[in-house]
């Protein structure tokens, strides 16, 4: 929820021998201008416009409802929410086919980078979502403890089919790591989000807090629309 600085990720973040002085170990962070309130609308062909890295979305592309939300691996309001409000989300709207939910990454330090990167190394949409799951679900595990955070990541993607290989590969992936922070910036220059969870409902952000009800207050009368 904090602006971000030039960070030299080896403070927070030590991947390990395998991948010493490599994508995480040896860049900055990226800086976003901090703002008071992001516009209340934007358009939605400029939002839903394509990036070098195809969104992670789940629904139907004719969907008459998208929601976007932009979130941060070790936002402890992404985790409430995707923990708690988006399996009944899910639930009500998308295992129906009546929205499209895209998830875009916001991330606001190097852990929530990693966990970022290894949801996308994955595989398909799904298997994506399913190791955002998994790793909101142990965000105390790894997002805030002291100690090297690398151990409990892989013990979490070892779970999603990753080898020590490929976990080190995708953590190592200098053009993953640039397209993650290219949806960043597009998001907080174009679209003025600078703080996690951010939502886009056709377009509108949500302004209300992030709950199931609020949703429905904004999705149930699009749907209804002819």
């Amino acid at each position: 929820m904090n602006e971000m600085s030039w960070l030299d990720r080896r403070q927070v973040l030590t991947v390990g021998a395998a991948v010493a002085g490599t994508a995480l170990t040896g860049s900055a962070l990226p800086a976003f201008a901090q703002r008071a309130q992001g516009p209340a609308e934007v358009p939605v062909d400029e939002l839903m416009k394509p990036g070098d890295l195809p969104d992670l979305a789940l629904g139907p592309n004719d969907a008459k409802v998208t929601v976007v939300e932009y979130a941060s691996m070790t936002c402890g309001h992404c985790m409430a929410f995707h923990t708690k409000v988006f399996p009944e989300i899910k639930k009500k709207y998308i295992d129906t086919g009546k929205i499209r939910f895209v998830f875009r990454e916001f991330p606001l330090d190097a852990r929530a980078f990693a966990a970022s990167m290894l949801s996308r190394c994955a595989g398909s949409p799904e298997r994506s979502f399913a190791m955002v799951d998994a790793l909101f679900h142990t965000q105390e595990n790894w997002a805030f403890v002291k100690e090297n955070p690398t151990p409990k990541l892989f013990e979490i993607a070892k779970q999603a089919g990753f080898t020590q290989e490929s976990f080190d590969k995708c953590l190592t992936d200098q053009k993953l790591l640039d397209q993650l922070t290219a949806i960043h910036t597009r998001g907080n220059e174009v679209f003025g989000v600078n703080a996690t969870p951010t939502f886009f409902i056709n377009g509108k952000r949500l302004q209300a807090a992030p709950v199931v009800e609020e949703f429905d207050k904004v999705i149930e009368p699009l749907l209804s629309q002819g």
